[in-house]
Formats: C-alpha cells, structure tokens, sequence
C-alpha cells in the first residue's frame, strides 16, 4: 500500500493562497491532483493540511472535488504525516508538496519503482542544487522509518520538513537517490512567487487545452519555442 500524501496550507508567506490559483479552469492543487493521479503505484491520495481557521476554504474546495483530507498541526506537518498513515494505513508514503503543478506521474513512478527495488527507508530525485527539475520533487519514505523518525527527532528541522532526519541520516537509514538522464537542478517548475505562477499559468494555458496529460518533454518543447519564458522572471525555467 502506497500513501501519497500532499502538504498544503493557505498560509504561504511568499505568495498566500497560491494552492487554489485558477489554473485552466480549476484550483492550481486541483490540477497538481490530476497529474498524480496518473501515477501508476499510488494506492491513496491525501492532503494534509492544517486545523487552521485559515484553510477551512482549503478543506471546502477538496471535498467538494472529492479528494480526501486529514487536519493537522500547522507547524508540525510530521505530525500531520503520522496522523494521515493512522486513518489510510500503508506500507510507504509519497511525500509531495501542493505547490508544484507539473509534477510529473513518471518521475514519481520511477522514484517509487527505485525506492522498492533498493528496499530503501527513504528515496529522493533531487538534493538542491541538483537533479530533477524544482518542482519535481519526489519523497518516498517507508512508513516504519516514517515512525521512527517521528519518535527519535524533536528538532524544528525534522517536525517542519518531515523526512529531514531521515535524509541527513544515511548512516542510520538506507538511503537512494534517482538521477535524472541530465541535471536540472537549477530549472523551477514549481510555485513560489508570482512570477513561478505567471510562468506555470502560461505554460497550461498554451499546453492544458490540447493534452491534460502534458509530458515533461512538452513543457520543455514549450519553454524551447518562446526565448521569454526560457528564464522568466530572472529563474531557469530550462
């Protein structure tokens, strides 16, 4: 069994909201929701998010579409984790963040196919400034290593960032990494400011209405055929 779990809030300091911007018509976690779906080896799809009054319009819109949703701790997103595995029970959550609407349901297969073959606790695709795109990021953890981590890491560090005992941990966990064919570290593709948004937008705008199913390769083919948007708003967007 194989959790995906998506953290989420409206409480963004960079760019608040930014999870529920229109992109082609639907919530922007909405459509990063889509894209995962069609991951091949995710079981379940969850949003963790916060008891805060200030994501209740956040739970709203999920419901409404049917994606399932477990509240917990803002500060303490690895206790939001470890309360989402008590209600949907699984053998290795997918740790994704709900501010990356290009993610990419192959890398995520590949990520997970590494993870299970290498019996890993814990596998990655990027270790800033390195490689799959930013915005690609994929974390699979073992659930029993998820625990431990939980019981053994007090630190702020661990709580907020969920798998960073366990990924600065290599002598303590069996740790794998998947490489991409070539190094994107550098490139975003995920939604931190509202130039990544802008950018995001227009690349669904120009590619979402013909195929919803958009490759990595056609946003790269994209970003090739319009010089402007190659390093839009001052960041390699290839």
């Amino acid at each position: 069994m194989i959790l995906a779990l998506l953290q989420a809030r409206l409480s963004s300091t960079r760019l608040p909201g930014k999870v529920l911007l229109p992109l082609a018509g639907a919530p922007l976690l909405l459509r990063q929701i889509e894209r995962v779906r069609r991951a091949r080896q995710i079981d379940q799809i969850v949003v963790a998010t916060s008891l805060e009054a200030s994501d209740d319009r956040l739970v709203q819109v999920l419901e409404e579409a049917g994606v399932a949703v477990h509240r917990g701790p803002l500060a303490d997103v690895l206790a939001r984790f470890l309360g989402a595995l008590e209600v949907w029970p699984a053998d290795h959550v997918v740790r994704l963040t709900g501010d990356c609407p290009l993610i990419d349901p192959e890398v995520i297969d590949a990520t997970i196919d590494l993870h299970l073959t290498q019996n890993a606790d814990y596998t990655h695709n990027r270790y800033d400034p390195s490689g799959y795109p930013k915005g690609q990021d994929v974390e699979v953890i073992a659930a029993a290593a998820l625990r431990r981590t939980a019981a053994e890491d007090h630190s702020p560090e661990a709580r907020e960032h969920v798998t960073w005992a366990v990924r600065n941990g290599p002598d303590r966990y069996r740790v794998a990494r998947l490489d991409p064919p070539v190094d994107e570290g550098q490139v975003r593709w995920t939604v931190d400011t509202g130039d990544d948004y802008e950018f995001v937008r227009r690349v669904y705008e120009g590619l979402y209405p013909g195929n919803p199913a958009f490759s990595s390769d056609d946003v790269r083919a994209f970003v090739r055929a319009r010089p402007e948007l190659t390093s839009f708003g001052g960041a390699p967007r290839l």
